[in-house]
């Protein structure tokens, strides 16, 4: 078995940081998220992966290498444009060849792995293999529709008026009959070539889909909202460890995670949180469910539930919370207070606050 991971798209829903950073590389717990989908296919057993790129496959390229580090052998494939899931299949057809595959996409994040699913499908070998979960809208995903047996009979990408409320997750599997479901589609009105369009091909070429109806956390972290609720999560498991510069006077409350050359210095550290490599932490509070990435400084200032990217400083500023700031991003006071700010900012910016 192979896998094939999409890691292209524009990113538009976490606009400004991928005007200059790839969605997938965007970090939870100082990890990309892409990070997280790679290792648990290795963990998987699963090791030849072709990786689907768009304009961002230089920096994609440059964080994942060959794939040796995860214990996976990459393969690039280059998409000109994000015309739909389907698509990337049809850019992939060469690479697949005959082989089955699991198809991830790069900035989804599934706690448990898909250990169950890839040993279910190797095992019964039904013609695709769906992971669904239950959500509030189903209308900004695919929905599915099963029968009174379980049985996945339909499937509509985006519906106004949702059959289910059971969404699919970015996990599928595949025998090689899918490509000649991709080789008979049309673009949708979204201008497309949808994989639930393709499944539903399948369905009516009397083909077997199974699904599993998963009851684990799952998010597409396509969005502030949900990047930050991954973050908190990811946090809330990691192990405290301290392996750097703590003074005397500072405080580190519950799951805090210090990493080399990293300095607190008459501070308070509330996890669970993380301080990167070379981050300095002076005068402040950094509170729960908050990355700081490497290289960082903040001073005199107070900030949670957020993400800080490399080589960003944020200087007498009360107070940040809820907020994913992009990378040599400058955050300084400006002369008016508001209680509290909320900031999605790009690499590269220079934003006055008022404190």
């Amino acid at each position: 078995m192979k896998a094939l991971v999409l890691a292209g798209g524009s990113g538009t829903r976490l606009r400004p940081i991928t005007h200059t950073s790839a969605k997938q590389l965007v970090p939870v717990a100082n990890k990309p998220v892409l990070f997280y989908g790679l290792e648990a296919i290795a963990a998987a057993g699963v090791r030849e992966i072709g990786m689907v790129v768009g304009d961002t496959h230089a920096e994609i390229e440059a964080a994942v290498g060959d794939g040796s580090a995860f214990g996976l052998q990459v393969t690039y494939l280059r998409q000109e444009a994000p015309l739909g899931l389907a698509h990337a299949v049809l850019v992939a057809r060469d690479y697949l060849g005959d082989d089955d595959f699991v198809m991830y996409l790069g900035d989804n994040f599934i706690v448990g792995g898909i250990n169950g699913i890839v040993e279910r499908f190797t095992r019964d070998r039904p013609t695709a293999q769906i992971m669904l979960t239950r959500v509030g809208d189903p209308r900004q995903f695919g929905v599915a529709e099963l029968d009174a047996s379980g049985r996945v009979v339909g499937l509509e990408e985006k519906p106004s008026v949702p059959k289910s409320d059971l969404a699919l997750v970015g996990v599928y599997l595949f025998t090689p009959a899918i490509h000649e479901a991709v080789a008979e589609l049309k673009p949708s009105w979204r201008g497309e070539l949808e994989i639930t369009d393709a499944i539903q091909w399948l369905i009516e070429a009397g083909l077997r889909v199974e699904s599993d109806v998963i009851s684990g956390y799952w998010k597409d972290t396509g969005n502030v909202t949900d990047m930050l609720e991954v973050n908190r999560l990811v946090l809330e498991s990691l192990e405290p460890r301290m392996a750097g510069e703590v003074d005397t006077v500072s405080e580190l409350i519950g799951r805090v995670l210090v990493d080399p050359g990293a300095r607190i210095v008459r501070s308070r550290i509330v996890g669970p949180a993380v301080i990167g490599p070379g981050s300095v932490i002076t005068d402040s509070y950094v509170g729960p469910s908050t990355s700081i990435a490497a290289d960082c400084v903040i001073t005199g200032s107070e900030i949670e539930y957020s993400i800080v990217l490399p080589r960003s400083s944020i200087m007498g500023v009360r107070r940040i919370e809820s907020s994913l700031i992009g990378q040599d991003v400058e955050v300084t006071p400006a002369p008016t207070t508001p209680r509290v700010h909320r900031l999605v900012l790009g690499d590269h910016s220079k934003v006055q606050i008022s404190s």
